[in-house]
C-alpha cells in the first residue's frame, strides 16, 4: 500500500525514517499497511480503484513544537513532503489524505494541550490536537462561562477546522476570523508568531490581531505557507440564554424580499447566528404536493401556490438563534418580526428558551426536533452523521458554491446547476435551499455520493470538475473542496491571468524552495512538483 514520495529512493526513505524515530520514538513514526490505512481518506471519491491517488508514505505524530521544527529540517535534508493535520476528521473534504501520494502525514493529534483560558478576557490558547469534545470537556470540568463555537460535527480540531475556514452556529461562527495570533513553524523550521506575539513578553498576543505591520496570519489559512503549532481564539462569553424561533413567507416570489431582508438582519447583528433556507412546500412528504412537485419539475406554478394555500404549506422558511441576555434577545426578535412583516402573509413560531448554566442538560435531549440544537448552544456531537443528510453507503464528497443573499443569484444558481444536472445526467437537482454560515452570502452545499463501482465514482470525479467549472463561470467559486477538486476550484479564480495563484506560488518559492509542506494544498504547488497540477 505505501507509496514513496516522489523522487525520493526507498534508501534515502528508510534514513530519513530512522532520523524520525529518534526525534518522536520509534512507536509513533507510522508505515505499516494498516498504520497507512488509518490516514486514507475514509470517503475516497477513489474507492474501488486499485490506482487510489492520495496514499501517503507513512506518519509521524509529534509531541511539541521542536520536534515539529526537527521533523521539518529532516523533511528538508531528504525532499519529503509533509501534510499537516490536526485530527483529520473532515470527512468530504478529503479526511487525512494528502494531495500527493507519497507525501507523509504530519499527525499533530498528540500535540493536545490547552495552554490558558482566560474567562474575562473570552480567549484560549490551545494546541492542534485540541478536538472541540476536549474543549467542551475542559470547560465543564473548570466551571469556565464560555462558549467555543463548535461545528458538525464535534470530533474536530479547532485549530483544523479554523484553518480550513470552517464554521459553527453561534456570533463566532466564522472560526478563522475568531484566531487571534498564531504560532506557526515554517518551512524552513524556523519558528514565526503573528500579530502581538511577535513582541517578546507581549500580553495582547490573544486579544490583538494586529501587532505592527502587515497581519501575515491570513497566509496560513487554506495553504501550505506553514504549519500552525498553536492558536489563539476568541470565545462567546456563556449567554444567559438563547432560543429558537422559525419565520416562514407563503410565496415563491417572496425569496426576492425575504433574502434582502435577512441580510439586512445578519449585517446590522440582529441575526446573529448561522441560518440555513429551507423550502417547506417543495420538501414536504404530503404525496399530493409530492406529485404536484414532479409534475411541475420543482419550479413554481399555479397547482403549487393552490397547494400552499390549501395545505398552509409556506413557500421558504429558516430556524433563526438569539444568544444573550433575556432582554436583549427578545428585543431583536420582535425587531426581526417587524422586519420580516412587511412581507404580505409572512408567519411566525416560536421555539424552544433555555438558561444558562441551568437548561444544558435538557438542551441535550434537542431542541424541538432540530438536527444541530446541540451545536446551536455549543454542545458538540455527532448527530451530523444520523440526520437526515447523513451520507449512506461509501459516503459521499462536497461541491459547494458560495452565492450573495439575494433571491435573483438563487434563482439563477439553482436554474444554471438544475440545467447542469440535467446535462450531466445526475437526476433530479437537490439543492433546494441554502446556508447562511457567512456575512451575507448563501452556500449551496451539494452532497455528491461515493459508491463501491469504481466506474460511477470516476464519473462522480468528472461531474465534480463540471460543475466547478459551469459554477466559476457564473461567478460562484467554492469556499472549500476536498484534495480531488483542489487545482480545479483555484483555476476558478483566473482574474487577470490567474494573478492570486501567481501570486501565492510566488510565496511558496520562496518560503518552501524543497516544496515540503503540503504541496498541492488549495492548488498551490512548489516549483519542483508544479508540473503535477495537470496530471
Amino acid at each position: 500500500m505505501q507509496k514513496l514520495p516522489p523522487g525520493v529512493s526507498a534508501a534515502d526513505f528508510q534514513t530519513a525514517l530512522g532520523r524520525l524515530r529518534d526525534v518522536v520514538g520509534g512507536d509513533w513514526v507510522l508505515t505499516s499497511d494498516e498504520d497507512i490505512g488509518t490516514y486514507l481518506d475514509a470517503y475516497t471519491p477513489f474507492r474501488g480503484d486499485p490506482s487510489d491517488e492520495y496514499v501517503p508514505s507513512g506518519a509521524v505524530a509529534p509531541t511539541e513544537v521542536s520536534q515539529v521544527q526537527q521533523i521539518v529540517r529532516i523533511a528538508n535534508d531528504h525532499r519529503i513532503p509533509l501534510w499537516p493535520v490536526s485530527t483529520g476528521r473532515n470527512l468530504g473534504y478529503g479526511g487525512s489524505a494528502p494531495r500527493l501520494s507519497g507525501t507523509m502525514v504530519l499527525d499533530l493529534k498528540r500535540m493536545n494541550r490547552v495552554l490558558e483560558v482566560n474567562e474575562p478576557r473570552a480567549y484560549a490558547l490551545v494546541e492542534p490536537g485540541v478536538s472541540y469534545f476536549d474543549f467542551y470537556r475542559y470547560l465543564r470540568d473548570h466551571k469556565l462561562k464560555l462558549w467555543m463555537d463548535c461545528p458538525d460535527p464535534g470530533w474536530g480540531s479547532l485549530i483544523g477546522n479554523a484553518m480550513d475556514h470552517g464554521v459553527g452556529h453561534t456570533p463566532f461562527r466564522d472560526h478563522f476570523r475568531s484566531i487571534c495570533g498564531m504560532e506557526v513553524v515554517l518551512p524552513s523550521g524556523d519558528l514565526l508568531r503573528t500579530g502581538a506575539g511577535a513582541l517578546p513578553g507581549g500580553k495582547q498576543w490573544n486579544t490583538f490581531h494586529y501587532g505592527y505591520g502587515p497581519d501575515v496570519s491570513q497566509l496560513f489559512g487554506q495553504a501550505n505557507f506553514g504549519i500552525v503549532t498553536k492558536a489563539g481564539f476568541w470565545l462567546l462569553p456563556e449567554p444567559e440564554a438563547s432560543r429558537s424561533d422559525q419565520i416562514f413567507v407563503p410565496r415563491h416570489e417572496d425569496i426576492h424580499a425575504f433574502l434582502d431582508i435577512m441580510s439586512s438582519l445578519v449585517a446590522d447583528f440582529t441575526i446573529d447566528s448561522s441560518w440555513s433556507l429551507d423550502n417547506p412546500l417543495m420538501t414536504s412528504p404530503d404525496p399530493q404536493v409530492r406529485a404536484a412537485v414532479a409534475r411541475s419539475d420543482g419550479e413554481p406554478s399555479a397547482e403549487l401556490d393552490q397547494l400552499s394555500r390549501d395545505k398552509g404549506l409556506p413557500y421558504w422558511g429558516t430556524r433563526v438563534y438569539f444568544h444573550g441576555a433575556p432582554a436583549v434577545i427578545d428585543a431583536k426578535w420582535e425587531y426581526a418580526k417587524r422586519r420580516i412583516s412587511a412581507i404580505p402573509g409572512a408567519t411566525f413560531k416560536t421555539g424552544n428558551y433555555f438558561h444558562f448554566p441551568r437548561d444544558y442538560d435538557r438542551v441535550e435531549e434537542g431542541m424541538d426536533g432540530d438536527t444541530f440544537a446541540k451545536e446551536a448552544v455549543d454542545i458538540p456531537s455527532l448527530s451530523v452523521f444520523t440526520g437526515p443528510g447523513a451520507s449512506r453507503g461509501h459516503g459521499h464528497i462536497f461541491f459547494s458554491p458560495i452565492i450573495s443573499m439575494s433571491g435573483e443569484e438563487l434563482l439563477r444558481a439553482r436554474k444554471v446547476l438544475k440545467q447542469a444536472y440535467r446535462d450531466l445526467g445526475m437526476g433530479p437537482y437537490n439543492g433546494l435551499g441554502g446556508w447562511a454560515w457567512f456575512r451575507c452570502n448563501l452556500i449551496l452545499l451539494h452532497v455528491l455520493p461515493i459508491t463501491g463501482n469504481p466506474e460511477q465514482n470516476a464519473r462522480m470525479r468528472e461531474i465534480g470538475k463540471q460543475l466547478i467549472k459551469i459554477a466559476a463561470e457564473h461567478g460562484w467559486g467554492e469556499y472549500r473542496t476536498p484534495p480531488v477538486f483542489m487545482d480545479e476550484v483555484m483555476a476558478g479564480y483566473s482574474f487577470n491571468n490567474h494573478a492570486s495563484l501567481r501570486f501565492l506560488e510566488s510565496i511558496k518559492d520562496t518560503l518552501d524552495p524543497n516544496g515540503v509542506i503540503a504541496p498541492g494544498r488549495s492548488g498551490i504547488w512548489p516549483k519542483r512538483l508544479r508540473e503535477r497540477r495537470d496530471a
